[in-house]
């Protein structure tokens, strides 16, 4: 059987088939392994973020910037998707077999919605520093940056202590 390639992107810059890492397409990842890839990914995005907002008026790389402005979208909306197609329905699961409800999900996904649409923003801005056009402040891109980024850790942080518990402990395949 044919391997699938799986692109990874590296420093985020666009993937490209050199940075592609085979992948079985006989194995099933379990969705608490996914959900943990997919924290590193975004952290990684966080600290490119922090990055730029350190840098920022002067030294910024523009190369970099580009790449997060390409990359930081199509993310987020990729790991959304996995996240309300596969977890949150498992989490559910979990708690309608403990007798529990609550309404987590819904404030999850509520929050994707958000991010995604502040993501946009970024990009917008982003890429317009990344052409020599910015037309923003630099604290205020820097203000911009830090909220996204410091609410993006505590969605993560949220679903490595209540999420990942219950679904890496329950799922049964």
């Amino acid at each position: 059987m044919p391997r699938k390639e799986v692109p990874v992107a590296s420093s985020y810059e666009a993937p490209r088939d050199d940075k592609a890492l085979p992948v079985d397409p006989t194995i099933e990842l379990l969705p608490a392994a996914v959900m943990k890839r997919a924290h590193h990914e975004k952290l990684r995005l966080c600290q490119a973020l922090e990055e730029i907002a350190d840098a920022l008026p002067g030294s910024v790389d523009r190369r970099k910037v580009l790449g997060v402005a390409n990359t930081l979208v199509p993310l987020l909306s990729s790991i959304h998707h996995y996240e309300e197609a596969v977890v949150f329905p498992l989490y559910d699961a979990v708690l309608d077999a403990s007798g529990t409800r609550s309404s987590t999900v819904r404030r999850l996904k509520a929050e994707h919605v958000q991010d995604e649409c502040f993501a946009g923003e970024i990009a917008e801005v982003f890429l317009a520093i990344g052409h020599g056009k910015g037309g923003e402040s630099a604290d205020a891109i820097g203000f911009m940056l830090r909220g996204f980024f410091e609410a993006l850790r505590r969605h993560i942080a949220f679903e490595r202590e209540h999420i990942l518990p219950m679904i890496g402990s329950s799922y049964t395949g």
